[in-house]
Order: structure tokens, then sequence, then C-alpha cells
């Protein structure tokens, strides 16, 4: 049964847009953001030579390059200033969000309120910068022995360089934060799903060629595209889905008055790992395959053979592929959701399961019910990764699962944020008609 808020969003139309004054600001600021970070996307870094790079993003079609050429909205491909993303910024929230569970003070400082949160924001940025900057180093080392795609190897190119794609990425991660505070939705989620979404005329224009061609017949096309429309029904339902645990709060009197006695529901996602077991599987696995493009001269011949064996497509990478997308499923989970830590918050406040003892018999309950519906969500998530690789032997494209996962959830979230601020502005006409009303009378 859908609930109030959500009845009420079914009777928005189109006209509520021009009395929301303040959502209209909201979405112009985020949309000049995302355009101030698509510009940066075409802003070449020095030293560089155009064709060989070119090259050299087509030998690495399929590896992991190629993957985070599509996060980074074909910024790689070019290799602009923005080519390292997003990337280190949300490699460094895990981080932090890991180090939380092994350290007790940096979880005690994330149980402080905001004022641990600013904190905890503050050493994410700092290890951002470590991070950036060794990407960018690596990256410039694998430049300088590829071929001739540098065209004055030395240090001052690995400085630039460097210098060049860490200000790029703590630039798109202040805009992202930006767009948080002062536009709509999630702005880092924003700025990956406009990358991705910027390469979707190259998609159709691959799609459409082989088509031509007689790469791909005419059902061939279709089902491509009923498959990926059938591919977001899925995802949506999945994203959607949550195991409620009813909680009781007893009644408790105070004076005269009686308090508490109501129920609500802990909801428990299928899929609470998000798209983080997709990243982390495909990160692993092309590993092998990139660094093998940069040093093809001096790896041996076995080698050669198992990275062949490590490439999309194969039911090696297949099989990997899926295994390791379910084991990280449960690592992360088991990272963000602690049972223990809501089992004592509900003893706190005096709410508890019927039939279940508060405390570690709620603890025991809630890891219960995750561990089954983190199977379904893990194996829903390797289904998801799985069919998009599979449809690569049809048609060379690299959007995968993940970039699929990353746009339905990022649309979804962006729609609930725009839906809760013309919620909120209804209400507040209801309000002031309310008062009107009762200073006429």
């Amino acid at each position: 049964m859908p609930s109030a808020a959500e009845q009420l969003a079914q009777n928005f139309n189109f006209g509520a847009f021009s009395k929301a004054t303040e959502l209209r600001q909201r979405l112009l600021f985020t949309l000049g953001a995302l355009v101030i970070a698509r510009l940066g996307s075409y802003i070449p870094m020095p030293g560089i030579d155009p064709a060989q790079l070119a090259q050299l993003m087509q030998q690495n079609k399929g590896g992991v390059l190629d993957v985070f050429n599509v996060l980074a909205g074909g910024a790689i491909g070019r290799m602009a200033i923005f080519a390292l993303g997003i990337m280190p910024y949300i490699s460094a929230s895990i981080i932090m969000q890991l180090m939380t569970s092994v350290f007790p003070e940096l979880d005690a400082l994330k149980k402080e309120g905001e004022a641990g949160r600013k904190i905890m924001n503050q050493y994410t940025r700092y290890g951002t910068v470590g991070l950036a900057a060794i990407q960018a180093f690596g990256i410039a080392i694998g430049l300088e022995h590829t071929g001739n795609v540098v065209i004055d190897p030395g240090w001052f190119f690995r400085l630039t360089t460097v210098i060049t794609l860490t200000s790029g990425t703590m630039l798109l991660m202040w805009i992202g934060e930006q767009i948080t505070s002062r536009g709509i939705g999630n702005g880092i989620s924003l700025i990956i799903f406009a990358g991705i979404v910027a390469r979707f005329p190259t998609y159709f224009a691959q799609i459409f060629e082989s088509a031509r061609t007689g790469q791909m017949g005419t059902f061939g096309v279709i089902s491509l595209l009923v498959g990926a429309v059938a591919l977001v029904f899925i995802i949506v339902a999945f994203e959607r889905a949550q195991r409620r645990l009813l909680v009781q709060y007893p009644k408790r009197q105070v004076g005269n008055r009686m308090f508490g006695g109501e129920s609500s529901h802990l909801p428990l996602k299928l899929n609470v790992a998000g798209v983080i077991p997709p990243i982390f599987a495909s990160s692993i696995l092309l590993m092998p395959t990139t660094v093998a493009t940069f040093y093809a001269s001096s790896i041996s011949g076995w080698v050669q053979t198992l990275v062949t064996y490590l490439t999309p497509g194969r039911w090696l990478y297949e099989t990997l592929y899926a295994l390791m997308i379910i084991f990280f499923a449960f690592f992360y989970t088991s990272v963000v959701f602690n049972p223990e830590e809501t089992a004592d918050n509900l003893k706190k406040y005096g709410g508890f399961i019927p039939g279940i003892r508060p405390g570690k018999k709620t603890a025991e309950y809630i890891d219960y019910v995750l561990t089954r519906t983190t199977v379904i969500g893990a194996f829903y998530l390797a289904f998801v990764c799985l069919v998009p690789e599979l449809a690569r032997s049809e048609i060379a494209i690299a959007l995968g699962g993940t970039s699929i996962l990353i746009m339905v959830s990022v649309t979804m979230d962006t729609v609930a944020q725009i839906q809760s601020h013309l919620i909120a502005q209804q209400y507040e006409g209801l309000i002031k008609k309310a008062k009107l009303r009762g200073a006429r009378r």
C-alpha cells in the first residue's frame, strides 16, 4: 500500500514546477555545475599525442581503462584534466568506512553527529588527494612505457601529470559537494551519471552502424533494446524491494497522558551494498589486462595466455566476476550495516521486534534476515552485471551492468528528492491557506 507521501506525489502535474521557485533554482544550479564538469572532460592534459592515445585506447578495449573511461564520461580516452574522475574520492570514502570498523577512535568519531561527520569528511578529502596523486603518477609511468603516447617523457611530465589530474579530481569533488548542498540529488553520483549518459550517442551510433554493416540483424537490435528496457525494470524492482521488520514500541504513561504503543518498520534493502561490488570486482579482474597492455614487450608468453583468459567474454573472467560480486556484496554489507548497533538503538528507544528479546537476540535475528536478503541481492547484482557482459559478444560497447545500475539508482534518488521538494512546497501552501482562513474568521 503506498504511503501518504506517495499518494500525494501521484497527484502532481508539471504546473507544480512553476510555483516551486527554490526547486527551479536548485535544478538550474545542478545543470550548470554538470555542464562545467562535462567541459573539463574535453580539456586535454599537456604532453600527450592524441593519435597515439587513441591507438592505445583501441588496444585496451574491454580493459580497466575502458571501464573507467565510461565512468569518467570519456575523459580518459581524451586524457583530459578530469581523467581520474571522481573515483579517488569514492575509493577514499570506502576506505574510511572500512577503517571505522577497524579503529574504535574513528567509530566513536562517526557517532559524534555533525561535528564528527565534518572531521570524517576532511579525512576523506585528504585521502582523496593521496589516492589521486598515486593514481596520476601510475598513469604517467604507464603512458611513458606505451609507445609514443608521451611527447617528452621524464620527471617534468610526471610532475605536471600528477598536479593536473589531482587538481582535476579535487575540483570535481568540490563541484559534487556544491551540487549536494545547493542543488538536487547526490552531486558525486550525478557527475558519474552525466558522464555515462554523455556517451549514449556513441553507443547508439555503434548499434546502428553494426545493423547497417550486417554485424547485427534487425531482430538483434530490437532484442538488445527490449533487453535493456527489461533490465532497467528489473533494477528498479530490486532496488525498491525491502524486507520490513515490524518494530513495536510499548505504551508508557507520563502524567495523565499515554505515549507510545505505536508500531513501525525496520526496512532492510535487498541490495545494501549498491554498486560497490561490481566496481570492485571489475577493477580487480581487469587490472592484469591493463598492466599487460602497458608492458606487453616485457611479459612472458604464459602470462600473456593467462591474461587472455581474464578478458571480458571468456568463461574464466565471467565466472570469477560473478563470484567476486557475490563475495563483495556480503563483505560490504557487513561493513555498512551493523546488526548489533541497530539492535542497541532499538533497545535504547524502547523498540522491540515482536517475539524476539531485545539486545543480543534481536541482533542475531536481524543478522539472520539480513544474510538471507543479501543472498538474493548478491545474485541479483551478479545477474544484472553478467547480462551486459554476455551481450558484448554481439556488439562491443563498454556500457556494463555497473553503469546501468548507477544510472537507474541515481535517477530514482534524484526523482525522489524532487518529489520531496514538491511535497514540502504543497504542504507549505496548505498551511498558508489554513492560516489565511483562520485570520478571516
